[in-house]
This record gives C-alpha cells, structure tokens and sequence, in this order.
C-alpha cells in the first residue's frame, strides 16, 4: 500500500488516488458504484439510498480485492471528486496511462 501522502490540492490528490485503484476488479466496482448513483440521482426518492450504492461497491473492491483503506477516510472530497474523474477516465479507456503515471509517483508495494 503506497504511503499516504500530504496532499496540497486535488491535482496532488489524483495519482495518489489512481495508485489506491491498481486492481482491475476495483475499478469495476467502483464504475458500477458511480453509474448506480448517477442513474439513482435523477430520482429523488432514491436519493437516500446514494452512499450505500457508491460506498458499498467501492469498499467491496478496497477490502476485498485492493487490500487497502479507502482514501475516502481522509479526503472524503477529493475522493468524491476522483471517483468521476475515474468513472469517465474508464469510459474513455485513459486509466491504463493514468495508471502508469502513478506507478511513477507511487511504485507498487511488494505483496506481504
């Protein structure tokens, strides 16, 4: 897991955040997460039921397949915001280059 490090801006926030989504299957999670609650926001009466379905699914991919500790703990803002920035880089097929840019910054700890 990479160090958390001291964030000045959401820009410094990003790769830092990419670096916490190295799992493929985590990603998926959290595309499937923000698409329920973009779709769910149109309806007011399922508005209630938003962080279960955003919440829910990423913290499945942490815990279960990442192995680490949401950023969303710290930078509950950033992380929203990172979120969509992640959900459209994945529709647009940019995560592979956003992930090598992490990789960069925050090398791939060694598994323990």
């Amino acid at each position: 897991m990479a160090k958390r490090p001291e964030i000045q801006s959401y820009e410094d926030f990003w790769p830092y955040y990419v670096s916490e989504h190295r799992d493929p299957t985590c990603r998926k999670l959290h595309f499937i997460g923000t698409s329920l609650v973009m779709g769910m926001a149109l309806n007011p009466l399922l508005w209630p039921a938003l962080p279960l379905a955003g919440y829910g699914f990423a913290w499945v991919g942490h815990f279960k397949f990442e192995k680490n500790r949401p950023a969303t703990f710290d930078y509950p803002l950033y992380s929203l915001r990172a979120d969509f920035r992640m959900w459209r880089k994945i529709l647009l097929g940019k995560m592979p280059s956003e992930l090598a840019k992490a990789d960069e910054l925050y090398p791939a700890q060694p598994a323990a």
